[in-house]
């Protein structure tokens, strides 16, 4: 896995060739004349004190804070793809991720398909921050191969054992352990603020409000991608967090298997209803229509994750909801991952992220529908 750093990403969009991709896609001329307006000819000064320093006339880049700006840069790389079916690409505004399989010690194709990315942000404009780019090797096999290491344009590309992705620690060895103390560390802070809440003599609402806004919010960051393959250490030392705050306040509050549970179903829904999700294939119905099909895994570690979780959870259920049971709670527009969708600020970069290569089915990029969408979202 390749986790790829662009340097100043929103600085570099040059508008005119932002407007002819947008063009392309299928947008009206009125949408992509009112874009380049208001990309071109921004008047810019700086301010320290009294002082003000001279106006210059910015036509490059897209506002920095502008909630336009990660929809823009993701509209930009819509056509940045990868070539082979051994390879993947996962996309959230300028976080982008390549998922190579290596098959056979061979990794002609993932290299490649690096090398193609390269010469693709070169001709976009986009600059590759290579210092600042890390690879992660995952690999089961009793003996592992030596990978010789892999450089762009130039430089060497820092391999590490584990690495931080929209606000989740992965490791090399696909286990959360990284990620829960981390999350345990941050909510213990926290927990130092809500006491001081107590000491005040704060009423029991404002102290649940704030510990529903900063404590839950940070154990359950992105928890549907991480709770179910988390060993049982790492869950207590969660739970014992969710315990000292329920002391702190004096009421009960929900545990974090019962917010999984909920947050997971949640998901599954949306997912399996979403025939444009790159996982809607894998809830597919069985010919009696009340259960879907069981997915097979050798492994705990399959066992354990997401997709399995998910089918598990929705065939555990009394009745399989209809067909369009979570349409509606959809959100009105989905652009490659420019729209997420959860309550979490983890989850909604994570269940947002747009996955380039894999899709069953759906709008394609350059259909009406497509561009019906985006002016919508604009």
């Amino acid at each position: 896995m390749l986790f790829i750093d662009f340097s100043p990403a929103f600085n570099t969009i040059i508008p005119q060739q932002l407007i002819y991709k947008l063009i392309e896609l299928g947008l009206n001329t009125s949408l992509c004349n009112w874009l380049l307006d208001f990309l071109t000819g921004r008047p810019q000064a700086v301010r320290v004190g009294s002082n003000t320093s001279s106006t210059i006339t910015l036509n490059t880049g897209a506002p920095q804070g502008c909630v336009l700006s990660p929809l823009l840069f993701t509209l930009l790389t819509h056509d940045c793809t990868p070539s082979h079916n051994s390879s993947l690409f996962i996309k959230f505004a300028d976080d982008t991720t390549v998922v190579g399989l290596v098959s056979n010690r061979d990794e002609t194709n993932y290299r490649s398909e690096v090398s193609r990315l390269a010469g693709w942000c070169s001709d976009n404009n986009l600059s590759l921050n290579v210092e600042k780019t890390k690879e992660i090797v995952v690999d089961f096999r009793r003996v592992h191969t030596q990978h010789v290491p892999l450089t762009i344009n130039g430089a060497t590309v820092e391999r590490v054992s584990s690495t931080k992705f929209l606000g989740v620690h992965i490791t090399e060895d696909l286990s959360w352990t990284d990620n829960t103390t981390a999350l345990a560390k941050k909510s213990q802070q926290h927990l130092y603020f809500l006491r001081k809440l107590r000491r005040a003599r704060a009423p029991r609402p404002i102290m649940y409000t704030f510990y529903r806004g900063t404590i839950e919010r940070i154990l359950t960051s992105c928890i549907t991608v991480w709770y179910g393959a988390c060993n049982v250490s790492c869950r207590k030392t969660l739970q014992c967090i969710v315990r000292a705050a329920e002391k702190i306040i004096g009421v009960s509050l929900p545990s974090l298997q019962e917010i999984y549970g909920i947050r997971l179903t949640r998901k599954a829904l949306c997912i399996a209803s979403d025939p444009t999700h790159p996982s809607h294939s894998f809830f597919s119905l069985l010919p009696s229509g009340r259960r879907l099909r069981s997915l097979q895994a050798r492994t705990s570690r399959l066992k354990d994750s997401f997709i399995h979780q998910a089918v598990r959870k929705l065939n555990s259920l009394p009745n399989l909801p209809p067909p369009h049971y979570a349409l509606q709670s959809l959100p009105a527009g989905r652009v490659a991952g420019a729209i997420p969708h959860s309550d979490a600020a983890g989850q909604n970069a994570l269940d947002g992220a747009s996955v380039e290569g894999v899709h069953d089915g759906g709008w394609g990029s350059g259909s009406p529908q497509f561009a019906e969408e985006v002016e919508t979202l604009l």
